[in-house]
């Protein structure tokens, strides 16, 4: 059975198995990078990182839409359900049941504010397991020694790493994310979606190659890599 990533530009990516979708950070509105993809509208699970309008996204519609359950950090999931959607609120370190796995959410070096301003929680990573892979999304994120602890404890098999500097890690930083998550691929994101966060994923491709043990699997939207 194989698991299929889809990358729906920015940070927001499609996961799915034979039997289950699952969405993380769906900011598909106003995703210049994000092409229309009907098969996010059969999603069973949202996943989210942070509370910041590019990663929250359309979940709270997208689980209106579905029926979808948005699971995110307590203070995001209670706005969530307060604007009409069905959410479970969790927190950091938490390992958390799904009918297709399990989900931990982790921490991340970044800051979290809801769309009204209010505050939004921390932020977090999450790292999905599903059928056996181990999938870490680390959010937006500066580097930070938590990935150290990561890559020993939870040894993931694939990282999908922020790498347009600015608002998140660089390039050179996601490099030393790669090696100290151990990662056997890892997936460049957050870059090229706005002005600011402009970057070559081609450039980080070329460094992973010459620094680490990894494959750097460069997506383009709606692009899958299957493992």
């Amino acid at each position: 059975m194989s698991v299929k990533i889809k990358y729906l530009g920015h940070s927001a990516f499609l996961i799915e198995n034979k039997n289950f979708s699952i969405i993380i950070d769906p900011f598909l509105t106003g995703n210049e990078m994000f092409v229309n993809d009907k098969s996010v509208e059969k999603v069973n699970d949202i996943l989210i990182t942070h509370a910041h309008g590019d990663h929250l996204g359309d979940a709270v519609d997208l689980s209106k839409r579905t029926g979808a359950q948005i699971s995110a950090i307590f203070e995001v999931a209670n706005y969530c359900t307060r604007k009409g959607a069905k959410a479970q609120g969790l927190n950091i370190g938490g390992k958390v049941p799904f009918e297709w796995g399990t989900a931990n959410w982790l921490t991340a070096a970044h800051s979290s504010s809801l769309p009204d301003g209010s505050y939004g929680g921390c932020p977090a990573s999450i790292l999905i397991t599903i059928d056996g892979i181990k999938i870490f999304h680390a959010g937006d994120t500066g580097l930070h020694s938590d990935l150290k602890m990561i890559g020993e404890f939870y040894k993931p098999d694939i990282a999908l790493l922020p790498i347009g500097g600015f608002f998140t890690m660089g390039i050179e930083e996601a490099v030393e994310a790669t090696k100290w998550l151990g990662c056997k691929t890892v997936i460049p994101m957050h870059y090229n979606t706005f002005p600011p966060i402009k970057a070559n994923p081609e450039e980080f491709k070329t460094q992973i190659a010459i620094e680490t043990m990894a494959d750097c699997i460069i997506l383009k939207s709606n692009e899958i890599f299957e493992v």
